[in-house]
């Protein structure tokens, strides 16, 4: 019963990671963060070609999901990758790619 609780309880986590990461602006956020140790919102806002309030509501989806925090160091936000949840994602995409079964005679 332990065993089927932590299989849900990654697969909920995997799903929240999928969600926050279902938008490609916030692919190009992710992607810009991660070759970053940190960065201000400004920085963020200079790689995208959209509103200020549209950067932040991305921002706020990957803070809300865990993949990255911030930091308030008025007047500006600093942000970057949250390294232990960024393993966590890791770990829950590749145990659910590799649970692919090979049957060559699927439709």
């Amino acid at each position: 019963m332990q065993e089927k609780a932590k299989l849900i309880k990654q697969q909920k986590t995997l799903a929240r990671f999928a969600k926050a990461m279902g938008h490609p602006t916030r692919i190009i956020i992710l992607s810009f963060l991660a070759k970053q140790e940190s960065c201000y919102f400004g920085e963020i806002h200079d790689e995208l070609p959209i509103a200020k309030a549209t950067v932040s509501q991305h921002l706020k989806e990957l803070k809300d999901a865990g993949l990255i925090q911030g930091e308030t160091q008025p007047p500006k936000v600093k942000y970057c990758i949250n390294r232990k949840n960024w393993e966590i994602a890791k770990t829950c995409f590749a145990d659910f790619f590799s649970d692919l079964k090979e049957n060559k005679d699927c439709c």
